[in-house]
Order: C-alpha cells, then sequence, then structure tokens
C-alpha cells in the first residue's frame, strides 16, 4: 500500500485545509530539518502552554541564528521540567541561572560572546535568555531593569503564566485580578488576587527605550515565530513576552490550553503587540472580539466569581481592563465603539 504524506500545516489562520503550503510559508516545526532544540522525554505537564511555547520560541532562535546560540535559563517550570538531573531534554549550549540572576548571567554571556569573537575576528554567538514571570517580574526585575538599561545584547523570553507554579501557585506580579492561588485564596470582601497590584513588564520594557519589545500568546505560533525571528535580526536588548497558560495552575481541562490563550488575545486581557524605542508600531487586532466571562469560566482559578454569592462587580471591573486595553491600543477593526455582551449576559461559549 502506497503511503500518503499528511499536508496539514498551520496558516496562521483559523482555516483548516489540504494544500501543501511553499516551504516559505510553512513553520519551523512543519520541516523536516527543524532544529528540536527541546527535545521529547521532558517532563511537563500535559497540555503545558510554556512547553509549547519554548520549543517554538527556541527553535525559531536557532533558526534565525543559524544554530550560533546559547541559552540562559532561570529556576522555574521550564528548568525543572526539562532537566530533572542528571538528564537534559536541551538540545543546544543550556545554562541554568538561579532564580533572579538571569539577565545578569545573559549579560556576562554576552560580553564573553563579544570578546571571543574579536579575537577570533568573526561575529559573536548571539544570547537568549529565558525565565517565568516568577523569576521575571518578581525576584528577576532589578537585573532584568539593568540589562535593559545598559541595552545589552540579550533577547529575554518571559513565559508568562501568572503564578509561580513550580512550587504550588503562588501569587506573582504578574497574577491577574481576583485569580485563585495558594497565597491569594478566594475568601472575604475581595476574594482571589487584589485589584490594583502587579507590574505590566512589557510597558515596563518600553519604557526603558529599548530596541524592541513584543508579546504573544501559545495561540499563534506563527506570530511567535516571527516575533523571535525579527528580535534576532536586531542587536541590544530585546524583550518578549508569551502569555503560556498553565492547565494545573488555573484549573482548566489539559485540552483548552490554545484555546484559553485565544480568548485571553480575544477579549482584550491580553494586548498583543509590538513596539520599537518605547513606541508601538505593530499591533494584532481581535478578530471576533468575546466578553471575558468567556475566558473566565472554563479556569476553576476564576470559579468563585460564579458562585451565588459572587459580587458581580468584580466581573464588571475585569470587562473594563479588558475595555481599556482595547481603547489604548486599538485592537479592533473598524468601529471602535462596538459593544460586547455584559458579564451577567454572558456567552454561548462560556462554560455552564
Amino acid at each position: 500500500m502506497q503511503e500518503t504524506k499528511v499536508r496539514f500545516y498551520q496558516t496562521g489562520t483559523f482555516t483548516v485545509g489540504n494544500r501543501l503550503l511553499n516551504p516559505q510559508q510553512r513553520t519551523v516545526q512543519s520541516s523536516m530539518e527543524r532544529f528540536n532544540a527541546l527535545n521529547s522525554g521532558h517532563r511537563a505537564c500535559q497540555g503545558c502552554g510554556e512547553a509549547l511555547g519554548a520549543r517554538y520560541a527556541v527553535d525559531a532562535a536557532v533558526a534565525a541564528t543559524n544554530g550560533e546560540l546559547i541559552v540562559t535559563n532561570a529556576t522555574g517550570c521550564l528548568e525543572v521540567f526539562s532537566t530533572p538531573y542528571p538528564e537534559s531534554a536541551w538540545q543546544l549550549p543550556w545554562f541554568h541561572s538561579l532564580f533572579g540572576n538571569t539577565a545578569a548571567v545573559a549579560t556576562g554571556m554576552a560580553a564573553a560572546a563579544r570578546v571571543k569573537a574579536q579575537k577570533a575576528g568573526k561575529n559573536p554567538v548571539r544570547v537568549l535568555a529565558m525565565g517565568g514571570d516568577g523569576g521575571t517580574t518578581d525576584i528577576g526585575f532589578g537585573c532584568l531593569s539593568g540589562m535593559f538599561e545598559r541595552n545589552d545584547d540579550v533577547l529575554y523570553i518571559c513565559f508568562d503564566n501568572e503564578a509561580y507554579m513550580n512550587t504550588g501557585v503562588q501569587r506573582s506580579s504578574a497574577t491577574p485580578p481576583t485569580a485563585r492561588t495558594a497565597t491569594t485564596m478566594p475568601t472575604g470582601n475581595n476574594p482571589g488576587n487584589p485589584f490594583g497590584q502587579g507590574k505590566n513588564v512589557p510597558a515596563i520594557a518600553m519604557a526603558h527605550g529599548i530596541p524592541y519589545v513584543a508579546t504573544a500568546t501559545a495561540a499563534d505560533l506563527h506570530d511567535l515565530e516571527r516575533k523571535v525571528t525579527y528580535a534576532m535580526s536586531l542587536h541590544g536588548a530585546r524583550y518578549l513576552h508569551i502569555l503560556v497558560p498553565c492547565p494545573l495552575g488555573w484549573g482548566a481541562a489539559s485540552g483548552r490550553t490554545i484555546e484559553l490563550a485565544r480568548l485571553a488575545q480575544e477579549s482584550g486581557l491580553f494586548p498583543v503587540f509590538e513596539a520599537e524605542y518605547g513606541e508601538v508600531t505593530n499591533v494584532t487586532k481581535i478578530r471576533r472580539r468575546v466578553p471575558v466571562v468567556d475566558y473566565l469560566k472554563p479556569q476553576k482559578r476564576f470559579a468563585h466569581l460564579f458562585s451565588k454569592n459572587a459580587d458581580p462587580q468584580m466581573l464588571v471591573r475585569l470587562q473594563a481592563i479588558a475595555d481599556r486595553n482595547i481603547r489604548k491600543y486599538g485592537l479592533l477593526e473598524g468601529d471602535e465603539g462596538e459593544t460586547i455582551p455584559s458579564p451577567e449576559q454572558g456567552s454561548a461559549r462560556a462554560l455552564g
């Protein structure tokens, strides 16, 4: 029997087809020559958005640098599930730094690579630094700001799953308001994580005036790859913030990781954009706007918002955050005054 090759490739749209794309249009993951920087055998949870995001991001960086790449990785989920002693799933030069000094370690790597390249008379090996939201927005924030201020030649990627997942789902400064974590329980008059706290690190990175800042999600891997590729074409400090849902910490089904990342963007809670030298240069428009309840209901960390005694103003305030993002970044095509169902009305797509 003659074998028929599967001809399904991601095209960057919501369509599915069986046409074979030109090689230039294919993702690196649909190529037989892909690098597989993060190889099989790692121990990530089923449906882990961080494992998916890391594989695509690092492979794109390897392709963009022709393999001339070294990586430093902060303590966290990505480090733990990919390198259980004495094993490693990484197929490139990879270094484990401490929880809070990844950006500083990357700075030293970039300096060493520059000196070695000068002596050898060739271009320096490029440096990629990676960390979770805890190691980036909290513990490593000072080192990261220093890297930005010095404009060190490093691409720093934050894989944001919105809590300290590796140590038991404690709150980080990237945890959204009202979310339940081990340290922000759904009790009292203001259940879950308080409003008015946390950090917007992409905005802080932009305030440093560095060459490139971007956000992305695990739901649009072509967009993620393109941004990594472009970032590696630049020199100086660059920052990429990727939303990577965590089924365990978010209390969501493992098969809904991509859907949740897409809903975060479609609701306006996670704006996807690019900026250069402090100015927004490109925005990913929302294709089909949805209310925030579509995004919140599939996650157990927000279950208290839909209980009998829940304060409806919590949903109103969350919707207001999404609405503000949409206005601020111009996330809608055409009519900016488009209305969507209120939180009380819910949505046919939301879980009951």
